[in-house]
């Protein structure tokens, strides 16, 4: 018995020149704590990129775009490492203030604040921006609001975005969302209110128009991703909505079918409802949430295997750590072992 449970050693690293980051993520995935959980979200990903009939959704949350992390978004859009993007407004807007030509800038998290109030500049934790950059970039969303939509017509957040990216691409501002546009990429943002496109919508209605983001429809056409989707894997940037939503296409795509299996995809049906459920096949989280208090952030990945959310037989990691830690490595890694993705599925149906 006691050869089973022992049969796996740890690896001391050496440190030695010229090592590439994908081999010392081998070889940190060969010893312990996080550090063996990020060698193996790596290893995972890798996977997931070499397997066939898979569509691979991220959901994003928090500010990676002010910390220096949105061209990792867009390469991993431009090399379709993700099919689809779920996220918050913030990492979708607060991008193209440096693919403007703009900047944030280092700070001090101690600094007073009254002062930055004061003087316009606004702070993310160590990180500062200016207001007249944040009012150019939300004008931007204004004008493609006014000129490039129909009043008073639902579109979905990702019909939007789509429209969105390409009004960017075209001025030469080359945003997550102008990359998704570029390489078919949907982007869905199910809170997207709450950020600066909340704020364009008003400014836009200002001018009488009108702008409906219909999140009704941005579910159905999620469902609709799940349903052209023979198997699923999930990556999980942070929690909060962009993670629940994704979670939910598991369980909820039985529902808009209304309850007939779905051919060519793997669930299992309940005998309590006759609802059928997909479980994800591969599910990566990066996060610094705890689980002991009860949230989605923080939820476990085998707490899903509860809802039918995640396969029992599921390949999956949890890596505790911070996301501007974790992306750099991570893509860096995937950069050196992947030449090319070769199996990419067409989701366009989704949202036409």
């Amino acid at each position: 018995m006691i050869k089973n449970l022992i049969n796996s050693r740890v690896e001391d690293i050496e440190v030695s020149k010229g090592k590439s980051i994908s081999q010392i993520l081998k070889e940190m995935s060969k010893t312990s704590f996080q550090g063996r959980k990020l060698g193996e979200v790596a290893d995972v990903w890798e996977e997931m990129l070499n397997q066939e009939d898979l569509t691979i959704i991220m959901g994003l949350a928090g500010s990676m775009s002010t910390a220096g992390q949105y061209k990792i978004m867009k390469w991993l859009i431009e090399n379709r490492f993700i099919d689809v993007l779920v996220s918050t407004g913030a990492n979708i807007s607060e991008d193209i203030i440096p693919a403007m030509g703009s900047a944030y800038y280092q700070g001090n998290p101690n600094i007073d604040d009254e002062i930055l109030l004061k003087a316009e500049v606004i702070r993310y934790y160590d990180t500062l921006g200016t207001e007249i950059d944040y009012t150019k970039m939300e004008n931007l969303i204004v004008d493609c609001i006014l000129n490039k939509t129909e009043p008073d017509k639902p579109y979905s957040s990702a019909q939007f975005l789509s429209i969105f990216g390409k009004y960017l691409d075209e001025k030469g501002i080359h945003s997550i969302v102008s990359a998704a546009w570029r390489y078919n990429v949907p982007v869905f943002c199910p809170a997207i209110a709450d950020s600066a496109y909340g704020e364009a919508f008003l400014l836009a209605l200002n001018r009488g128009h009108g702008l409906v983001i219909d999140g009704m429809k941005d579910f159905e056409q999620l469902m609709k991703v799940g349903e052209l989707s023979k198997k699923t894997g999930v990556i999980y940037v942070g929690g909060g909505v962009p993670k629940d939503i994704v979670q939910l296409m598991a369980v909820s795509l039985t529902l808009k079918n209304k309850n007939v299996k779905i051919e060519g995809k793997n669930g299992a049906r309940r005998e309590s409802t006759g609802e059928w459920y997909y479980p994800h096949k591969y599910a990566i989280q990066i996060t610094t949430d705890n689980p002991v208090f009860g949230g989605l952030s923080g939820c476990t990945l085998e707490e899903a295997i509860s809802w039918g959310k995640i396969s029992k037989d599921c390949r999956k990691v949890t890596c505790y750590c911070d996301a501007t830690i974790a992306l750099p490595l991570i893509a860096h890694a995937l950069c050196e072992r992947v030449e090319k993705r070769k199996h990419v599925p067409d989701l366009k149906k989704a949202i036409e």
